[in-house]
């Protein structure tokens, strides 16, 4: 069984709606059990109890919000080794795949021992408040099935 881990943040819910998806798309792959967890909740001496631990964050001027680069800044105290991951943000405007981008360079460099599957995914919303553009969750649930695809690959 592998087992997968989504750790979010969410101002107005859009985060949180993607998040679920991607735990939704994950958990119809047999053999795979993964859960949500919003940020506040998430215990950080669990986290080597998954296999795949999964980051999402709203983009807040151009990066992660500051609780979730604090997060992975303590993902890196952690020994992940043969860990997977992925990270995915929610955008508006312009700032496609940033958040994303900086939240898997900063995985790289301080949690070197959780290897990135997947390249993470960047979330259209409508305006500040939402909601998720039209076309943009299926794309989530999609992330959620390749993801948790790859992880019973490498378990086989």
């Amino acid at each position: 069984m592998v087992k997968a881990i989504v750790v979010y943040e969410s101002k107005y819910g859009n985060t949180k709606l993607v998040a679920e998806t991607i735990v939704e798309g994950m958990n119809q792959v047999p053999g795979t059990k993964a859960m949500l967890v919003e940020l506040n909740d998430a215990d950080l001496n669990k986290m080597g109890d998954f296999d795949a631990i999964l980051v999402g964050s709203p983009n807040h001027m151009g990066r992660a919000t500051r609780s979730i680069a604090k997060f992975i800044d303590r993902l890196g105290k952690l020994n992940l080794e043969k860990k997977r991951g992925a990270v995915f943000d929610t955008y508006l405007g312009g700032d496609f795949e940033k958040a994303a981008k900086k939240m898997e360079k900063q995985l790289r460099e301080k949690a070197p021992g959780l290897t990135l599957v997947v390249p993470g995914l960047s979330i259209r919303v409508g305006g500040m408040k939402g909601p998720v553009a039209d076309g943009e969750l299926p794309k989530c649930k999609e992330f959620g099935v390749k993801i948790a695809t790859l992880m019973k690959e490498k378990e086989a």
